[in-house]
């Protein structure tokens, strides 16, 4: 008996052991707490992932400014408040700045950091234009630009977050000097406008084909007015919702950004007369920013029993960048331009025309026109009633068709050179260059050429050929006495 208790004993022993080890109580709190740890994650993952809600823009001037401000804020205020806080959400939102967050549940996330990466280009797209907008140079603007500029996933110090407050601050100094009696103010003609919305215009139309560059097949971007052989690579299964949500955030700063600059620029939206389009851009842009009810971004194809949300999305972007464009060509006509110089284009025709004339003189050893005027006029041995009896001999014989005029007045063609002429005179047929690069000039000296030049110009070549045996004798002694002083 006391064998068999023993025995029992023993076994019920090792059972403990097994079952029940020095340090067995130490993995299920660690299991618990790990438990919790993630449930809390997902929860905090959901929360964070939470789009903010928009703003007014009017409250958003009230708030940068202070209730202490009494002055009336000029120009510009309403669209520089708005970029205030447009970098305040970034900062603020729940959760913060989460794109350069390297610990859980940040680094988990990716719909809500392609969110702020979206919000943060549209800040960088107009802290890139305010200086234009801007009627003097303030070196505030400058560092805005530079600290948007950074790297937004920069975590170490100075991280993104050090370098968005900065701007912040920076922009609250230029704000405050919008008011009355302040150094800054915007142009009142809408200087840069055009500028901002041409950008804004490449920018959607990126974000139109990065969006329809989740469907595999491109028949069913027929309907849009998207190039298809422009079109990236087709989006990874698993990029299709940051791609998405980049494409909502930069439509949500920009909705904001266009109100601030409709009640900054009302007068010159409404010279240019583009007022109703730029509400319907606004609300196209409201329309992309309704709610997500589905919890994933669904890529189905046609009429399926799966939405496609990238191309519904792609088709408010595509809308948004037809209206921006038509908007920018409207103000482009209103709004102050840098003209090019209006001398410019002539002197370079002059120089392309006179390069032309050098080069045909040389090619085909002619003598210089030029050279030759000025031979004339110093030996000085053609008198000038002469020449012009005999000129206007020349026209009351109504020129008869002769080898020395005709090889001068032979019409030109398509391509700008002289149409080749029948002629007795081998002397004016090798002229002929000349005379075409002196038409294709330009200037007009040799439009309408006398009596006397063309006398002149047979007689280079060959002095002891006469210029037309059907011309009077009148005409033959002119001819002859300008001869003379060219041999």
């Amino acid at each position: 008996m006391a064998l068999t208790q023993k025995g029992a004993a023993r076994r019920r022993s090792r059972t403990e052991v097994l079952e029940r080890p020095e340090y067995g109580w130490i993995w299920k709190p660690l299991l618990a707490l790990l438990a919790i740890y993630l449930v809390v994650c997902l929860g905090l993952g959901i929360w964070w992932s939470q789009a903010p809600r928009s703003f007014d823009v009017e409250q958003a001037v009230a708030e940068q400014r202070g209730a202490e401000s009494g002055s009336t804020a000029a120009r510009g205020a309403v669209t520089t408040a708005a970029l205030m806080t447009l970098i305040e959400t970034l900062l603020e939102k729940p959760g913060g700045y989460l794109r350069n967050d390297v610990a859980p549940p940040g680094l988990w996330l990716d719909n809500m950091p392609a969110w702020e990466l979206g919000v943060l280009m549209q800040a960088r797209r107009l802290s890139r234009s305010l200086p234009a907008m801007e009627q003097s140079s303030v070196p505030a603007l400058e560092g805005v630009q530079e600290r948007l500029m950074a790297d937004s996933r920069d975590w170490l110090y100075p991280g993104t977050e050090r370098r968005l407050e900065q701007a912040l601050e920076e922009l609250g100094g230029y704000l405050d000097s919008l008011g009355e009696g302040g150094d800054a103010a915007f142009g009142d003609q809408g200087q840069g406008l055009a500028a901002w919305l041409e950008a804004i215009t490449g920018s959607l139309d990126e974000l139109g084909l990065r969006l329809s560059a989740s469907i595999g097949s491109r028949d069913e971007l027929r309907d849009l007015d998207i190039d298809t052989e422009a079109l990236p690579e087709r989006t990874p299964w698993y990029r299709v919702d940051n791609v998405f949500f980049e494409a909502r955030g930069q439509a949500w700063a920009l909705m904001h950004l266009l109100k601030a600059v409709r009640r900054d620029q009302a007068d010159v939206l409404a010279s240019a007369g583009v007022t109703q389009r730029w509400e319907l851009l606004v609300a196209e842009l409201e329309r992309s920013q309704r709610r997500l009810w589905s919890p994933l971004v669904l890529n189905g194809s046609g009429f399926g029993i799966f939405a496609n949300h990238s191309l519904v999305l792609a088709n408010h972007v595509v809308r948004a960048r037809d209206l921006v464009r038509d908007i920018t060509e409207r103000l482009a006509e209103v709004t102050p331009t840098p003209a090019p110089t209006a001398s410019e284009p002539p002197v370079v025709e002059v120089e392309r025309s006179e390069d032309a004339v050098e080069k045909t003189v040389t090619d085909e050893g002619a003598v210089d026109e030029g050279a030759a005027d000025e031979g004339v006029a110093d030996e000085g041995a053609v008198d000038e009633g002469a020449a012009g009896e005999s000129a206007a001999d020349v026209a009351e014989a109504d020129m008869p068709v002769s080898s020395g005029e005709e090889a001068v007045e032979a019409p030109a063609n398509d391509d700008g050179e002289q149409a080749p002429s029948v002629s007795s005179s081998e002397g004016v047929t090798e002229e002929q260059p000349v005379q075409e690069g002196a038409i294709d000039s330009e200037e007009g000296e040799m439009s309408s050429p006398s009596g006397d030049d063309m006398a002149a110009e047979p007689s280079a070549e060959e002095p002891s050929t006469s210029v037309d045996d059907e011309n009077d004798d009148e005409a033959s002694s002119a001819a002859d006495a300008e001869e003379q002083p060219n041999n």
